[in-house]
């Protein structure tokens, strides 16, 4: 999880990516959960961010995904930007190709800017309430409407306890939702949480997708952070179709150098959760496409 003590600190960039070698990665694999970052004055920081991150490119996380054998990202509006998708936006017009978006909006976002933002490669909105910067789940029911006008997906970023609350207004929803990494519940608090538990019935229930992400940040051991995998076992079992990979590069912050994953470790994870080759496709090729939509210019 973020630490955070009231202190605005800088974080570390991500560490170089090698090659998975326990798993294979297939023809057309995305990663679902990563973030460009811009610096100031052209891209301002909010000022009630939890962290200051170095700049990430777009050319870096394309290197990145080349490096361990993705070929599609997604990548979502970071914390510290807050509303102002102005880099987000940029980075997928750049690549068409390659991108998807997950943007976030506020009370005060234009419908030609959200226009402008389906247009760009964006697909959806993330609700967020780990770190400040993020627009959170009080606005859910004001969203969804704007999202439903225009067949756009929302992200779910809330803190484990906050699910069992959260299953009657998320189960309501009318459109689709994602919740992201493993719906952030500590691993050593154990499957049988009443946190965890609770974003189990969704999957079931609901039929919305989770990212099989954030393990470093979830795990309560050192890589391979082995207590989660029976979360990430038990999502796979819960909705085999509904589950995606996500890198969460450039892994912001993390103030520890040894603490900075390596993406390719990250997707050798999949050998533990999905040992499989087909729910390893599932997972990293059916889904991801399914769920966001080919980028503009790709037919396979």
């Amino acid at each position: 999880m973020f630490q955070y003590d009231g202190t605005i600190r800088d974080c570390l960039g991500p560490r170089p990516a090698t090659r998975p070698h326990r798993i294979s990665v297939p023809a057309g694999a995305w990663d679902t959960h990563a973030h460009v970052i811009g610096a100031p004055p052209d891209h301002p920081l909010v000022p009630d961010r939890h962290f200051t991150a170095p700049p990430a490119s777009v050319e870096a996380y394309l290197a990145m995904l080349d490096a361990v054998g993705l070929t599609y990202g997604v990548l979502v509006q970071v914390s510290v930007h807050g509303t102002d998708n102005r880099l987000l936006a940029q980075a997928l017009r750049a690549h068409p190709d390659r991108l998807r978006g997950v943007a976030v909006i506020g009370p005060e976002t234009s419908d030609r800017e959200i226009a402008d933002l389906k247009d760009a490669g964006v697909t959806g909105i993330r609700l967020l309430e780990i770190v400040g910067g993020g627009v959170g789940m009080a606005q859910l029911e004001r969203v969804a409407d704007r999202c439903a006008e225009i067949g756009w997906h929302i992200q779910v970023a809330a803190k484990g306890p906050l699910y069992p609350a959260l299953v009657p207004r998320l189960a309501a929803l009318k459109v689709p939702f994602m919740i992201d990494h493993a719906g952030w519940c500590a691993a050593p608090d154990g499957v049988d949480a009443p946190a965890f538990q609770a974003v189990l019935r969704l999957v079931r229930e609901t039929g919305c997708h989770v990212k099989l992400s954030g393990a470093f940040r979830l795990s309560g051991e050192p890589y391979p952070f082995a207590d989660t995998a029976p979360f990430m076992r038990a999502l796979l079992e819960a909705g085999p179709h509904q589950v995606v990979f996500g890198s969460d590069w450039p892994h912001v912050g993390l103030y520890d150098p040894q603490a900075r994953p390596d993406v390719g470790a990250l997707l050798d994870l999949i050998a533990d959760y999905a040992p499989d080759p087909a729910d390893q496709h599932r997972i990293l090729v059916e889904n991801p496409a399914r769920f966001y939509g080919l980028p503009q210019g790709r037919t396979g």
